[in-house]
């Protein structure tokens, strides 16, 4: 297997508005042909890093290289980058082929080549047959293709995505993620989307970094991020989480055991835990990893196989259902006012009857399924 090649690196890059720190020395290398995705809150520092890249803003510190090269003052439209901004900025006067080819006409593209290529693009999206249209004639998917054909006609080394689907309705946001990760397979240019969508980056990137407050969290795989967060605010960002505070008071090679005042019973995992004894320390607990058991006639707590007598259960009543189609979910209030939500995968059309309002229930889940966080 061919060892990766480092395409795009910031080297201790941070970026300054008067007082406010946008980006604070970020780090970050991103391999060639990567679907990349910079993701978190609005204000993080995500679209500055981005429009850094691009050439829009200039580091106040630091150094940004492509190809081992720093670009720092080479002037946007000298970059091998191209962008696809959130509003499309496709050209209403002109037809889709010429807004296509503009980037190749303003750089002197002779006219056989050029519709060569705009060809080829709009083959690529899907769009064959729609050169002669005008922009107000298309649907708001068919538009944004005509933006990823428009930055894919130059040949990029780079494609830089800005929030490019948040125009688009629900459905065909997600139908738009699918043909974008199959295009960036097909093309094999490096692609950086901006989103603060986690739903958007973990389906789509090959990778993810998660900024807050203009720093880097965290740098992974989309399942590592969602199943290995290193910090209570990645693992609270990503998806939906329970968050429960305890200490250490069992740490094994093979086991440990956390107590937390939020439950009534420790919560036992299957491996051990670095941190001193009574180490103050977070767990995550995902809706989708714990499971509902009736609670009726003075039924016993249930017992996973892989978890302790007494441990990785809790007694509660279901307050809250929201039915979500493929699954629901469900806030179950434990004994002490705590509000605990658990998912469960509609199989059924009867699924969803099975656990109903204000029902005793118990929660139960495995020694594996906790994430612990120390920070």
């Amino acid at each position: 297997m061919s060892e990766k090649k480092t395409i795009i690196r910031f080297e201790n890059v941070t970026k300054r508005f008067g007082k406010m720190v946008a980006v604070d020395n970020v780090s970050l290398s991103i391999d060639e042909g990567e679907f990349f995705a910079l993701l978190g809150p609005s204000g993080c520092g995500k679209t500055t890093l981005l429009r850094m890249l691009a050439g829009f803003e200039t580091p106040t510190e630091g150094r940004i290289l492509i190809d081992g090269q720093d670009i720092s003052k080479i002037p946007p439209n000298k970059r091998p980058v191209n962008m696809v901004f959130q509003s499309y900025a496709v050209f209403p006067h002109m037809t889709v082929a010429d807004n296509v080819g503009y980037g190749l006409k303003v750089d002197g593209v002779g006219a056989a080549e050029r519709a060569q290529r705009v060809e080829e693009a709009l083959a690529l999206v899907k769009l064959d047959g729609f050169g002669a249209r005008k922009p107000d004639q298309m649907s708001g998917g068919q538009r944004q293709r005509v933006a990823l054909a428009r930055a894919l006609v130059k040949r990029p080394r780079v494609l830089l995505l800005d929030e490019p689907l948040s125009a688009l309705d629900a459905k065909l946001r997600e139908a738009m993620r699918t043909e974008l990760a199959i295009l960036q397979e097909k093309v094999g240019i490096t692609f950086l989307i901006v989103t603060h969508d986690q739903d958007e980056a973990l389906a789509m990137a090959t990778r993810c970094a998660v900024m807050n407050r203009g720093l880097l969290q965290q740098v992974a795989t989309p399942s590592d991020l969602y199943e290995y967060p290193n910090s209570r605010f990645v693992a609270d960002f990503i998806g939906s989480v329970n968050l429960f505070e305890g200490k250490l008071s069992v740490d094994e090679p093979d086991h440990a055991v956390i107590d937390s005042p939020e439950l009534p019973a420790p919560i036992f995992l299957d491996h051990g835990v670095t941190g001193a004894h009574q180490t103050n320390l977070w767990v995550a607990l995902r809706p989708e990893k714990i499971e509902l058991h009736k609670r009726v006639n003075g039924a016993e707590a249930p017992l996973l196989e892989d978890a302790r007598p007494g441990t990785n259960v809790a007694a509660g009543i279901i307050r809250q259902i929201s039915y979500l189609g493929s699954e629901s979910v469900y806030e179950v209030e434990l004994d002490n006012g705590r509000r605990v939500k658990a998912l469960r995968t509609n199989l059924t059309r009867q699924d969803q009857e099975d656990f109903t309002w204000d029902e005793p229930v118990w929660l139960a889940w495995h020694a594996c399924s906790p994430a612990v966080l120390l920070s």
